[in-house]
């Protein structure tokens, strides 16, 4: 079934803290849905103070683009995102993946455990299970999976609201249709696309710093065009023959696409 559109913005905390405030305001009274932090250690603040801080400042959702599921207990994820949950009057969304590429020596760089990826992705169930006995059953915060094997498709499917892919530079647009395809058939949940890249502008905390964008592949859906009525286009094609309904960009472009967002906003 065809999913209403939403919009998701990425807004690390990249300058003085007035200036990024400034931007969460903007961003909210462009029709977004969500503002988004990453789970990049001492790169910015923690994602629950900055989200509290942004959840205060406007109407918006907020959520975490995603809580990389090794950097601390599965309780201890579970027992903030539960709480950002209570404190935003269910305004929460909480992101959670199995970790970015190169977590293994930022693990070890922590003195944390390097585990394999199975058990990572158990950390991620068991993070998603205890959220739910958190939450009682007056509540569900709802939850983002970023995946990307079939074993991380299936528990996605199972018990994810949202699923969004950990697209590698070389994936073509059938490719990645597949995925999407796989998943909404075993269960019918919303189906989100990172997109770091606009034009040839690459977006903050969105993407490996060694990325170029004239290397991917040419049908890549990484990146949107730099003109938002293209973009508006191309966002409503992706919807119809693959699934995405929510779209997620780079603070640096929301106000760019303001006027897609409010195209296309909850049709």
């Amino acid at each position: 079934m065809t999913k209403p559109f939403r919009f998701g913005v990425v807004a690390p905390l990249t300058t003085d803290l007035s200036t990024w405030r400034d931007r969460v305001r903007r961003i909210a009274d462009s029709g977004y849905s969500t503002l988004l932090v990453p789970d990049v250690p001492l790169w910015q603040p923690a994602p629950g103070p900055m989200l509290a801080t942004a959840a205060a400042l406007t109407d918006l959702r907020v959520g975490t683009w995603v809580y990389a599921s090794p950097l601390r207990p599965a309780w201890m994820t579970a027992w903030e995102a539960h709480s950002l949950s209570l404190l935003t009057d269910g305004r929460f969304e909480m992101g959670i993946g199995t970790g970015r590429p190169g977590i293994e020596d930022e693990l070890r760089d922590r003195g944390l455990p390097v585990i394999p990826a199975n058990e990572r992705l158990a950390q991620v169930r068991e993070t998603i299970r205890t959220l739910r006995d958190l939450d009682g059953p007056g509540r569900r915060t709802p939850v983002a999976m970023a995946v990307r094997g079939p074993k991380a498709r299936v528990l996605a499917a199972e018990v994810a609201d949202t699923v969004t892919f950990a697209l590698m530079p070389h994936e073509s647009r059938a490719e990645v249709t597949q995925l999407a395809h796989e998943v909404r058939a075993l269960r019918d949940v919303e189906v989100a696309l990172h997109v770091p890249i606009v034009g040839d502008t690459i977006a903050p905390f969105m993407a490996p710093p060694d990325t170029d964008p004239a290397a991917l592949a040419a049908d890549s859906l990484l990146i949107l065009p730099d003109d938002p009525a293209a973009a508006a286009e191309e966002i409503q094609r992706r919807r119809e023959e693959i699934g995405f309904s929510y779209f997620v960009f780079g603070a640096d472009f929301a106000e760019k696409f303001a006027p897609v967002v409010t195209e296309l906003a909850g049709h």
